[in-house]
């Protein structure tokens, strides 16, 4: 079991890595640009990948530092 859970943890990690950006510019896109409905689960993963925005630039920008 525990084996598996850092592989979920892994493979979270390198989804959001790739795709933040994509989720972060395409979510509004599908609402606005082409209509899409309304989706909890798309809104929560756009909070994240926010999220996961801000730490980046925090790091880099106002800590100056890299993983």
């Amino acid at each position: 079991m525990k084996k598996f859970l850092k592989e979920i943890f892994g493979v979270g990690i390198l989804f959001f890595y790739y795709m933040k950006w994509i989720i972060f510019i395409g979510s509004p896109i599908l609402y606005f640009g082409l209509d899409y409905k309304f989706n909890y689960i798309v809104n929560i993963l756009w909070i994240y990948s926010f999220g996961l925005i801000v730490k980046d630039f925090v790091y880099l920008v106002i800590l100056k530092r890299r993983y």
